[in-house]
């Protein structure tokens, strides 16, 4: 992936990069939130058979993607007693907000830093 804003303009980038890059996602969180959203609701376990990974790596990834807000966990409960997760993936709509946010906050931070770039360099 391209290191400057210049490289990326000249680069063809796809969804997926973007979303890496704006989010601080990696490879295998796209492919688990991309399993989740064709699947539905899954168990770490389910999950990590799917995408040919162990569940710790599963579960790994899964936490990445509740960190960054596109997967939720919710708790299921056995009839003869306990309970287990099942993770589900936000809906890509609520997503594409998620990461537009994301842009014009760095945005408004960038050019507030455009706006006192001659003083701080005389500073």
């Amino acid at each position: 992936m391209a290191s400057s804003i210049p490289e990326m303009l000249r680069a063809e980038c796809k969804c997926e990069d973007m979303a890496k890059c704006i989010l601080g996602l990696k490879e295998l969180d796209i492919n688990t939130y991309k399993t989740l959203l064709e699947n539905g609701p899954m168990t770490a376990e389910k999950l990590g058979e799917l995408l040919g990974r162990e569940r710790s790596t599963a579960y790994r990834s899964l936490q990445n993607l509740i960190s960054a807000g596109l997967v939720y966990r919710e708790t299921k409960s056995i009839s003869i007693g306990g309970y287990y997760y099942e993770y589900v993936a936000i809906e890509p709509t609520v997503v594409k907000g998620m990461i537009k946010k994301t842009i014009d906050q760095w945005y408004q931070k960038m050019n507030d830093l455009i706006e006192n770039f001659d003083k701080e360099l005389m500073a």
